[in-house]
């Protein structure tokens, strides 16, 4: 696992420090969960989320890739 250096201001520290305590997650479990949240996903899970829709539809690789990438962008403009 890598890992990663932020820089926060302090109350924005302080509210994650309270909500992983309120949460009995780590603050790296809550990151990890928030970029889930936002559909972020290294390139080998995204293919493998693409390989898993085209063998349930009748789509070519490259229209399923299309259509993952308009929910990716669908998500993302909900936040």
């Amino acid at each position: 696992m890598s890992r990663l250096t932020i820089t926060l201001t302090e109350s924005r520290y302080r509210a994650l420090k309270a909500a992983s305590a309120q949460r009995d997650k780590t603050i790296g479990q809550l990151i990890d969960e928030s970029l889930d949240f936002y559909g972020i996903k290294s390139r080998d899970e995204a293919q493998q989320l693409v390989r898993r829709a085209r063998e349930h539809s009748q789509l070519t690789e490259a229209q399923a890739l299309e259509v993952a990438q308009k929910e990716v962008r669908a998500v993302r403009r909900r936040t």
